[in-house]
């Protein structure tokens, strides 16, 4: 079962691109460059980023048998 976490390994700021870069098996870096086309087109880049930076769980803090 896949689960989507903070990335403790792949981080810049929070590990939340890293994370999802994971989730979907993607280049982190491809997940950066849409955060920040996000932050410079619309502005909804840097809400999104925060809001998944508070919901998304670190890997250590998922009980161990997830």
């Amino acid at each position: 079962m896949k689960r989507l976490y903070r990335s403790e390994t792949d981080r810049k700021i929070a590990g939340v691109c890293g994370g999802i870069a994971e989730y979907f098996t993607i280049d982190p870096a491809i997940v950066r460059i849409i955060f920040v086309a996000l932050i410079l087109l619309w502005g909804w880049g840097l809400i999104l980023y925060s809001i998944c930076w508070i919901a998304v769980p670190n890997k250590s803090a998922l009980p161990p048998n997830i």
